[in-house]
């Protein structure tokens, strides 16, 4: 949206948030079925990726923590459903991010009136970052506190909290707008409490807490730890839809670079000749490697709001896993997408009309938002390092040249590299010094790290090849398939050196795959736009890129210059 303010933005991404919500049969619905709350953000992310933060926090984040927890008839929902007020949430504190059980802020109970009063005890106890401000008009928060009754700390809750309306903020709520920052226009702010009195109904309980008359607290849950952990799950959810809006961002960049690739014409091998960008295997290379990436990542997130939302009991924990290892994976591929095709736009790349400015630093927030990268990926690897046994096939070496183009053998030496990367992490774990668990932990991590980066990529190879094997026609089935094949050789071409040592791939197999990731390249270039337009990226979005069109000199000197007056001829 180039040419408008960062407030008028996000004026905007409010007003469309509110046409979102005119269309739906049911909000509920859509906050409660992972699969339609992912899609709106894997579709509105590339299109307007402030709308699709506010989408996140309003539907999953704040209308979910609602329905995830008992209903109360003191609390109706038909204030957010129709939008009346809008809903935000409110965790990270300044000094707290992933470490949510040592948040500050506190909701003390009250045994006179049976509610709570709501208080931010020190400066860096204030919640950061949440859409707090005037724009929007009146807002709700889901806001998680430290309940505390008489003088006992029983952990993190949930409480509903009443913020602003159309007279301004609440007796006892403070806001702040922080500094404009890169990416998405949201009304970030600080807010912080000061004796903001709350009814019982506000504390949204269920199995995992209940307050009872006396004080006194029930809890299907062993420790506090489990309780906050419970309370604050909707940021599972939040992760898949964060991986969604990186997803379709990844797929609009490459849709972009791709048809730049076919308009822009430069000078050929002989006097007069242009040929278009794409006639070059080393402009081509980057972008057919990286469009492998952008289905498998697709795949993954597919199987993976599946998984989440099939989940049992007994799955949830490895579901969750999972969603942690994809989130992380995905968004930091579609930071490398997205900057490559920008790259691979020259000049033109750095225009904010033709897309890539929203795009790239939109990413930068889905790395962050709903657990840092870093962080639960290594939350990921402590997991599988400690709890996890992977059974791991034993592919042979020295089958030539035809088992470098089968997808199946390429797939079994990425898993094998999974295993090596948790064997290595356990062996640094074991030598690291007794009694020095932090140590202990740092030796290891970077190897845990590798692991969970190579277990993704394994998760990814896996469902594209379901994809591929169900895609419908034998020419479908064949060009997922090179597809499929090209991503794995990328993969495996990563670790030749540890499968090498290992006994896994021969010196011949190693010196053959250069030329097999060429040969594959070559023979799927000419199927680059016909992979791209599969995308499905609305040609109203495109409309509005210039480079995304043969003409695109015409357009972008149309943009700035106005229409050119029609010739006149003198007589």
């Amino acid at each position: 949206m180039p040419g408008l303010t960062p407030r008028d933005r996000t004026a905007l991404a409010y007003e469309r948030l509110r046409l979102i919500n005119d269309t739906l049969q049911s909000p509920e619905q859509l906050a409660d079925d992972p699969h339609l709350l992912t899609s709106l953000h894997e579709w509105t992310g590339f299109v307007d990726p402030t709308l699709a933060t506010l989408s996140a926090i309003h539907y999953n984040l704040f209308l979910g923590s609602l329905i995830d927890h008992f209903p109360s008839a003191a609390r109706p929902l038909t204030d957010f459903t129709s939008l009346r007020r809008t809903g935000t949430f409110l965790c990270t504190e300044l000094e707290h991010g992933s470490d949510v059980s040592a948040m500050q802020t506190r909701a003390v109970w009250d045994r006179t009136s049976g509610g709570f009063v709501l208080h931010t005890p020190t400066t860096g106890a204030q919640k950061f970052m949440p859409t707090t401000s005037a724009v929007g008009g009146p807002k709700t928060a889901v806001v998680a506190a430290r309940l505390i009754v008489e003088e006992r700390d029983e952990g993190v809750f949930l409480f509903l909290v009443p913020l602003r309306d159309e007279n301004g903020l609440r007796p006892g709520v403070r806001t702040w707008m922080l500094p404009e920052r890169m990416g998405t226009a949201v009304d970030h702010c600080l807010t912080s409490f000061d004796g903001c009195r709350l009814p019982r109904e506000a504390l949204l309980e269920s199995t995992h807490g209940l307050l009872s008359t006396d004080g006194s607290l029930t809890s299907s849950l062993g420790n506090r730890h489990k309780r906050v952990m419970h309370s604050i799950q909707r940021v599972n959810c939040g992760k898949l839809s964060m991986s969604g809006a990186a997803v379709g961002a990844a797929r609009a960049a490459l849709a972009i670079a791709v048809r730049y690739a076919h308009a822009r014409h430069i000078s050929g091998s002989r006097p007069g000749e242009t040929v278009p960008l794409t006639a070059h295997h080393s402009h081509m290379s980057s972008l057919m490697q990286r469009i492998s990436t952008a289905y498998a990542m697709t795949f993954l997130h597919r199987d993976t709001v599946t998984r989440w939302a099939d989940r049992t009991p007994e799955s949830t924990d490895e579901a969750a896993r999972l969603v942690a290892i994809a989130k992380s994976w995905i968004t930091w591929q579609t930071r490398d997408i997205t900057i490559e095709c920008r790259e691979r736009c020259g000049a033109q790349g750095l225009f904010t009309v033709n897309g890539f400015s929203d795009l790239i630093t939109s990413t930068e927030g889905t790395i962050t938002a709903e657990g840092d990268n870093l962080v639960i990926s290594l939350k990921a690897g402590a997991e599988m390092l400690f709890g996890e046994r992977l059974e791991v096939p034993h592919p042979r070496p020295g089958w030539g040249e035809d088992a470098m183009k089968d997808p199946r053998f390429l797939r079994d030496l990425l898993a094998r590299t999974v295993s090596l990367w948790q064997q290595r992490a356990r062996s640094a774990l074991r030598k690291g010094p007794s009694g020095a668990r932090s140590q202990r932990w740092n030796q290891a991590s970077g190897a845990a790290l590798k692991m969970v980066d190579a277990a993704a990529r394994l998760h990814a190879a896996d469902a594209f090849l379901r994809a591929a094997d169900h895609a419908v026609g034998p020419e479908v089935r064949a060009l997922m398939g090179e597809l499929a094949l090209l991503f794995l050789l990328k993969e495996v071409n990563e670790h030749t050196g540890d499968l090498l040592a290992e006994g896994h791939l021969t010196a011949d197999d190693v010196r053959a795959l250069p030329e097999i990731i060429y040969t594959t390249i070559a023979g799927l270039t000419p199927d680059a736009m016909l992979l791209v337009d599969a995308f499905d990226i609305p040609e109203e979005v495109l409309s509005t890129i210039p480079i995304a069109h043969e003409d695109y000199t015409r357009r972008l000197a149309a943009l700035v210059q106005g229409p050119r007056p029609a010739r006149t001829t003198e007589v």
